[in-house]
């Protein structure tokens, strides 16, 4: 049986008061109400940037511009292995009102106060070397 692959972008979307933006997988969802970098999967053929654009605008209602690659991780879960970049990215329109559209929750957040929060293990890797803790 051959594994699954996906691929997966996530944005670090930081505000003016340096904190970063998480959200919440809904509890319907694989790894339920665990906390992410807002993003998901890349469709067949898409570029990572617009399939970030994509993702942040379906399950928030934001529009992002997508900088720079910052990370890049791959994860074995039990069943697939993830391949995880994270782009920085700035809002289009800072003031922007993040929606609950296919997320449950959402938290801008200090990197000191990342770890009240469960992370899905590829994720909790990105927030290891976003701590600098990956030595």
């Amino acid at each position: 049986m051959t594994r699954r692959h996906v691929r997966v972008v996530g944005a670090m979307l930081q505000n003016e008061m340096g904190r970063y933006l998480i959200t919440q997988r809904p509890p319907t969802a694989s790894l339920p109400l665990l906390w992410e970098f807002p993003g998901g999967r890349v469709e067949e053929g898409e570029h990572d940037a617009v399939a970030l654009a994509r993702e942040l605008q379906e399950e928030m209602g934001v529009h992002i511009e997508v900088l720079e690659q910052v990370m890049h991780t791959r994860h074995e879960y039990p069943t697939y292995d993830i391949d995880f970049r994270v782009f920085r990215c700035r809002l289009s329109h800072p003031d922007a009102e993040i929606h609950h559209l296919r997320v449950h929750d959402h938290r801008w957040v200090a990197l000191e106060e990342m770890g009240q929060y469960r992370f899905p293990d590829a994720d909790a890797k990105t927030l290891a070397r976003l701590l600098d803790l990956d030595h």
